[in-house]
C-alpha cells in the first residue's frame, strides 16, 4: 500500500512512500513491560476519535484498537520484560522495542515517524516528531496500540499477582502501588534497577521465612506461560475437597491445568519423581471437578512445570501433554 503523509517532514525525495508511526506505552512505571507499536494506515481510513492514548478515555481507547487492527494496512508490535529492561537501561528496551514494532511491519515501511526523538542505528530511515502523539494520525495510532496491549498485558499480571493491584494502576508508582510495595515486597515483574523497586525486592531467605518459596515459584511459571503465548485463566483454584490447582491456562483453544513444583536447591527431575499417584488422581479429580462446574467444552491437558530459583535468573523444565478426558 502507498500512501503520502504530510507529517511537516522534508525528505530527499519528493516520491509516494509508505510511512509508519512509532509510539511506546510504559517507560515510566516500577513493574511490567515497556511496549511499542508501529502502524501503517491506507491512505483513507476512518476512526473518529483517534488522539494520544493519555487523552483519550479507556473505552474509547479499546474501541480504537480494535478499529486500528481492522483498518490500518499493518501493525508490529515490540514487547521488552521488566527483567530485559533491568539488564540495560529503560531508554534501550523503549529503543529495542520500537525495532522489534518496526521489524514485524509487512510492508516495511521506506520510512517512520517516531513520537519524540528518532530512532538511531536503525535501517529503515526515521525522525522524531515532538509531540507527535498529538499530531500525527499514523503515531496517534501507534500510541493507541501500544497502550491498550500494555494495559491488557498489566490485566494478565494482576491475575498472577493480586497483590498490587496491577489492573488498577498498570504498574505506575501510584501510592496504593506504593504501599503495597512495601507491604509485600516487588514481584517477578517489578523493575529491580528502579529506585525504589531495589530496596523492595525479596530475597531467597525471607521467601523461605515468609513460607513464600511455592507461591514465588507458582507466580514465576505463569510469567513463563505468558511469555509463551498463553492466557492465564485463572491461578490457585481451590476444588474441595481434591486440592487446588495451581496454574489454568489457554492457548490455542486447549486449556491446561498445571501443577508447579517449586525448588530453591536444584533438585529438577520427572514428573514421575516429582508428583506420585495419590497426587496425580487428586489432581484429577480437581480437575474434573473444575471442568463440569465450569462447563468446559474445550480440550484439556495437565501439564508439570519445575521451577529451580536461583538467586539470578530462575530455570525451567517443563512437562507437556498429559491428556486428560473432559
Amino acid at each position: 500500500m502507498i500512501m503520502v503523509m504530510n507529517v511537516g517532514l522534508k525528505w530527499q525525495l519528493n516520491i509516494m512512500v509508505i510511512i509508519a508511526g512509532v509510539d511506546e506505552a510504559g517507560r515510566g512505571p516500577l513493574a511490567g513491560p515497556v511496549v511499542a507499536a508501529a502502524v501503517i494506515l491506507p491512505n483513507s481510513y476512518n476512526l473518529e476519535g483517534l488522539d494520544d492514548s493519555k487523552k483519550v478515555a479507556p473505552k474509547k481507547q479499546s474501541q480504537l484498537f480494535v478499529d486500528i487492527k481492522h483498518q490500518a494496512t499493518a501493525i508490529g508490535v515490540g514487547v521488552v520484560a521488566a527483567a530485559d529492561i533491568d539488564k540495560t537501561n529503560i531508554l534501550q528496551a523503549t529503543q529495542q522495542a520500537m525495532k522489534m514494532a518496526l521489524g514485524r511491519l509487512k510492508p516495511r515501511p521506506d520510512q517512520a515517524v517516531i513520537d519524540g526523538h528518532e530512532l538511531p542505528t536503525q535501517i529503515i530511515p526515521n525522525k522524531g516528531v515532538i509531540k507527535g502523539d498529538q499530531t500525527v494520525d499514523v503515531i496517534k495510532a501507534a500510541s493507541i496500540i501500544a497502550k491498550v496491549t500494555r494495559d491488557n498485558m498489566m490485566e494478565q499480571y494482576d491475575i498472577i499477582f493480586p497483590a498490587y493491584g496491577f489492573r488498577k494502576h498498570k504498574g505506575y508508582g501510584t501510592r496504593e502501588h506504593m504501599d503495597k510495595l512495601r507491604l509485600n515486597k516487588a514481584c517477578v515483574i517489578h523493575r529491580k534497577s528502579f529506585k525504589p523497586v531495589a530496596s523492595a525486592m525479596p530475597t531467597l531467605s525471607w521467601l523461605r521465612k515468609e513460607d513464600g518459596i511455592g507461591q514465588w515459584g507458582e507466580q514465576t511459571a505463569a510469567v513463563y506461560l505468558l511469555e509463551r503465548g498463553y492466557e492465564i485463566v485463572a491461578m490457585n483454584v481451590h476444588c474441595d475437597p481434591y486440592g487446588e490447582i495451581d496454574i489454568i491456562a489457554e492457548k490455542d483453544g486447549i486449556i491446561t491445568f498445571v501443577e508447579v513444583k517449586t525448588y530453591s536447591k536444584k533438585q529438577l527431575g520427572t514428573p514421575a519423581q516429582n508428583i506420585d499417584q495419590n497426587k496425580l488422581k487428586k489432581l484429577e479429580a480437581a480437575i474434573h471437578k473444575y471442568v463440569v462446574d465450569m462447563q468446559v467444552k474445550k480440550d484439556i491437558f495437565l501439564d508439570v512445570i519445575c521451577v529451580y530459583l536461583k538467586p539470578s535468573v530462575p530455570m525451567f523444565e517443563h512437562f507437556k501433554g498429559i491428556r486428560l478426558e473432559a
